[in-house]
């Protein structure tokens, strides 16, 4: 019986870690996304990103400041919005985030008509 429970208690352990894993892959695939659409930007994003960011923003297996940002490059115009730009500073606030999530959150509230060159090459670097 004990060994039952273990290798039960086992297949738990390795399972939750590879969900855990996937979601972060899935996170990271997002981000990617979300990167290489706020390149390209040119004042606003396109109906096809913004079909992209709609199904990042709705994916309800993404940590939230991921889909947040997703919201927030789909609804730049010229700008990211007030709302927006206070959730691309929450994320860079929070602790827990990774150094390239807040990377990405800065840039996301500093675009200004289309990113900067530095911008662009940051998101070179962190994104490839």
């Amino acid at each position: 019986m004990k060994k039952i429970l273990t290798s039960s208690l086992m297949v738990l352990m390795v399972g939750g870690f590879f969900s855990q894993t996937a979601v972060a892959q899935d996170a990271g695939a997002a981000l990617k996304t979300i990167a290489d659409i706020v390149a390209s930007l040119n004042h606003f994003p396109s109906d096809t990103d913004k079909a992209a960011l709609a199904e990042i923003e709705a994916n309800a297996n993404l940590p939230q400041g991921v889909r947040n940002m997703a919201n927030t490059v789909a609804n730049i115009s010229h700008a990211a919005s007030a709302e927006g730009k206070d959730q691309m500073a929450a994320i860079q606030a929070n602790a827990q985030a990774p150094d390239f999530a807040k990377a990405l959150a800065g840039i996301i509230a500093g675009v200004n008509h289309v990113p900067s060159d530095e911008a662009k090459a940051t998101l070179a670097e962190l994104f490839p």
